[in-house]
């Protein structure tokens, strides 16, 4: 079964992430499916704009844990992690070589991986419902591939405040350091992203595909490099004992317990 859903309306299409009861936590297929879904749309002449979302309450809760816990027991448990953590990064890598606006439109939770995605858009429209947060240290992990385009959309203070701290922020705070293009009551989080899709629509697909070449590309030169970095060490995380400690306790709901 698919775990994303994707329309065409008009001129934009529509990627929705849908495991609404796993608060759309990203799994192997999912990141495929998506992958696909923009390769997909990419050659879809008609759609000159991409809203991405969330089915349910989240917008994604980052990776799925458990199946990041199931894959720990495997024996060749850490060539897992890396072919995950590349998967990841390629997915990041192709939205960001997306030639079309993508636009990230959240209602409810976007952590860890989930608001890597959202980093990876280009347009971030948020419901007064959103949260944002990297909480991956105070599950023994590191957002390795998350902070290179942390760094780049929001600096090195910034980033360096919300990774440290782990905390969540809402849709106002996200708004005002600039994560955030607009906010909207949630009920109004659909109409105001496919309105943006349909501005960006207004505009040359090849004037568009060259300014986001020249943003991502040209402007972020080092972000390949840095999310190449970023996968070899998130993958090398997820090995220590600090993982093993954080996966647990997450799973288990209790605190964790640091050695």
């Amino acid at each position: 079964m698919s775990q994303i859903r994707v329309h065409i309306h008009e001129h934009t299409g529509t990627i929705m992430l849908s495991r609404p009861e796993k608060r759309n936590a990203l799994t192997r297929q999912m990141m495929a499916e998506i992958g696909q879904a923009f390769r997909d749309l990419h050659l879809e002449k008609k759609v000159r704009a991409v809203v991405l979302t969330g089915g349910g309450p989240s917008f994604c809760a980052g990776m799925d844990l458990g199946e990041m816990s199931e894959t720990a027991k495997q024996p060749d448990a850490y060539a897992l992690w890396e072919q995950d953590a590349r998967a990841y990064r390629e997915l990041v890598e192709a939205m960001l070589r997306f030639p079309k606006p993508i636009i990230a439109a959240v209602d409810g939770a976007a952590v860890a991986g989930g608001m890597g995605l959202v980093l990876a858009s280009d347009i971030v429209v948020a419901s007064s419902a959103a949260k944002f947060g990297l909480p991956e240290p105070k599950r023994g992990l590191v957002a390795g591939m998350v902070t290179p385009l942390l760094n780049f959309r929001l600096g090195g203070s910034r980033a360096a405040y919300l990774l440290l701290t782990g905390r969540l922020i809402g849709a106002e705070e996200a708004l005002r350091i600039g994560l955030a293009h607009e906010v909207v009551a949630p009920e109004q989080i659909w109409a105001r992203s496919h309105q943006i899709a349909a501005e960006c629509s207004e505009s040359a697909p090849e004037a568009l595909g060259m300014t986001k070449k020249m943003l991502n590309e040209t402007i972020g030169d080092h972000l390949e490099t840095l999310l190449a970095a970023g996968a070899a060490l998130s993958s090398a995380a997820r090995t220590t004992e600090a993982a093993k400690e954080g996966l647990a306790a997450f799973l288990e709901k209790r605190p964790p317990q640091w050695k």
